[in-house]
C-alpha cells in the first residue's frame, strides 16, 4: 500500500484528489496538509507527498519540498500544481521533487505517476518535459535558475538593491545577472525583460 500526503491549501482540491486516488486499491491517503509548513510536519511516515507550489501564505511548496527531501528516509515528493513556468519547474526539481504534474492531468495519469514516484522514477507532465527539453537544446540562450529568480523579483517591482538584499548578493552581481538576461531575451530594459519573461513562460504572468 502506498501511503499519501496531500498538501494543498484548497479543501475542495484535496477532497477531489482523495476521491480520485482512493478508488485505487494500492493507494491510501493517510494525511492532508493545508500549508507547506504542515506538510513538512506530516511528511514522516508517508511514501509520497503530492505537493502544491503556491499556498495562501508562508512557506512556498519548493521550500517545503527541499525540507522534506533532505531528511533521512524521506518520502518522494510529486509536485501537483497549475504553474508550468521555467522558474517553478526548476525550483521544484532543484528542491528534490521526483516529479512535476499539472492539475489538469487525467485521473489515470495521476495514479500512475504516484506509483512511479513511489519507486523513485521521474515523472513529468508532457508540457513540463517539453520545456526542459527546449532548455537542453539551447542552453546558451536559456536563463539560469538564478537569472530566472532575479527576473521574477524584477517583475515584482524590486530594485537592484532590494534584490541584492533578498538574494544575499552584491548589487553589482544583480546588475551582472541583468546584463546577461537582456541579450538572452533580446531586450534592453527591465520592463521589456519582464514582458518577454512572461511571454516565454519563464516567470508567472
Amino acid at each position: 500500500m502506498i501511503r499519501l500526503l496531500l498538501a494543498d491549501d484548497h479543501p475542495v482540491v484535496r477532497a477531489g484528489l482523495r476521491a480520485v486516488l482512493e478508488t485505487e486499491p494500492d493507494l491510501e491517503v493517510v494525511a492532508e496538509a493545508s500549508s507547506a509548513e504542515e506538510a513538512v510536519r506530516l511528511a514522516a511516515g508517508v511514501d509520497v507527498v503530492l505537493m502544491d507550489l503556491q499556498f495562501g501564505s508562508g512557506t512556498h511548496g519548493s521550500e517545503a519540498t527541499a525540507e522534506i527531501t533532505a531528511a533521512a528516509g524521506a518520502p518522494k515528493v510529486l509536485v501537483l500544481t497549475t504553474y508550468d513556468t521555467d522558474g517553478d519547474i526548476l525550483a521544484a526539481i532543484e528542491a528534490g521533487a521526483t516529479g512535476y504534474l499539472l492539475k489538469d492531468a487525467p485521473p489515470e495519469d495521476l495514479a500512475a505517476a504516484v506509483r512511479n514516484a513511489a519507486t523513485g522514477q521521474t515523472v513529468l507532465a508532457p508540457a513540463v518535459a517539453h520545456r526542459l527539453m527546449n532548455r537542453m537544446r539551447a542552453p546558451a540562450a536559456a536563463l539560469s535558475p538564478r537569472e530566472i529568480e532575479v527576473l521574477g523579483l524584477v517583475a515584482d517591482g524590486l530594485s537592484n538593491l532590494e534584490i541584492s538584499k533578498r538574494l544575499f548578493l552584491s548589487e553589482a552581481t544583480v546588475k551582472s545577472h541583468l546584463a546577461h538576461i537582456y541579450p538572452k531575451l533580446g531586450v534592453d530594459s527591465r520592463t521589456a525583460a519582464v514582458a518577454a519573461g512572461k511571454a516565454q513562460g519563464l516567470i508567472r504572468r
